[in-house]
């Protein structure tokens, strides 16, 4: 077997919403981890990531994530890390040459500060977003901070490695805003570029992955244990997960982001914005304002 397609980011991005959705599908079979992280498991490894997922290491154990007894279905995977690290690419090339690729892009600025807020909630960072940012706060992990919340939004430089690699009419690039507020129409689009039949998906108003703040210190210190997390993400039932999220976590106070970092971040991310609407030929100004 292979897998057909990867959904290689970016992070923060509704790749979690789309695996899902796509798992719906009957002529779908989506890993039974998102994250696999295999064709990125070297890089993570070497950097000491902080986030401790287990990745798989094995092409064997890659492809039994799948029901590979299923005939005439597509098999895909969801990593949002294949998008950033440089030598990807060239690996699902090798790995499928016909493979196709979906991304979804969303304004760097606020995929930056989801992500931050993400980790905040995680308990795996305690520091200022301002302050990481510029560049000010100083641990083993802030260098990693930074890749994660600003390296990780340079979109021009990650997707033109992919344009080596691959033809145009396997790489789709899509708009997160376009995928939130216009999904049915997105997966539609979807499911032509993966020539699937058109299927309408049960969960469509569901949102995966989406940012939450625990409600005390309390809260978050305990959630804060990754082993422990990792072990209740296993062995607990959607629903009781749902129920946890619901009691001790709000989603309606999310802090917002600070005008004065947003205008740092416009300084950052100007250029390699500039750089994308070349590469794509399309216009992200809305992106700087």
């Amino acid at each position: 077997m292979k897998v057909n397609f990867f959904i290689v980011g970016a992070p923060k991005a509704g790749t979690t919403s789309l695996h899902y959705y796509l798992d719906e599908h009957p002529e779908v079979n989506m890993s039974k981890i998102k994250e696999t992280n295999y064709f990125s498991d070297k890089e993570i490894k070497n950097q000491n990531l902080y986030y401790k997922k287990r990745s798989i290491k094995s092409l064997e154990e890659y492809h039994d994530l799948f029901q590979r007894e299923s005939k005439d279905i597509l098999f895909g995977e969801t990593s949002p890390s294949y998008l950033f690290y440089r030598g990807v690419a060239s690996k699902i090339k090798a790995y499928n040459p016909e493979a196709k690729i979906i991304i979804i892009l969303r304004n760097p600025i606020d995929r930056a500060y989801s992500h931050y807020l993400m980790d905040y909630r995680l308990g795996l960072v305690k520091s200022d977003f301002a302050d990481i940012i510029s560049k000010k706060y100083r641990n083993k992990y802030s260098d990693l901070y930074f890749q994660q919340y600003i390296e990780l939004g340079n979109y021009a430089t990650q997707i033109a490695r992919y344009h080596k690699q691959f033809s145009s009419d396997k790489l789709l690039i899509l708009d997160y805003n376009d995928f939130t507020n216009n999904t049915n129409q997105v997966m539609s689009r979807i499911f032509n570029f993966l020539s699937l039949s058109d299927f309408k998906v049960a969960s469509i108003n569901q949102r995966y992955n989406s940012a939450i703040i625990p409600k005390n210190r309390f809260i978050k210190q305990v959630y804060s244990f990754i082993y422990l997390r990792n072990i209740f993400n296993r062995l607990l039932p959607k629903n009781i997960k749902d129920f946890i999220h619901l009691t001790f976590f709000n989603k309606d106070r999310i802090p917002s982001l600070k005008e004065e970092t947003r205008e740092k971040l416009i300084v950052i991310f100007k250029k390699e914005i500039e750089n994308l609407e070349v590469l794509l030929k399309k216009d992200y100004s809305r992106w700087l304002k």
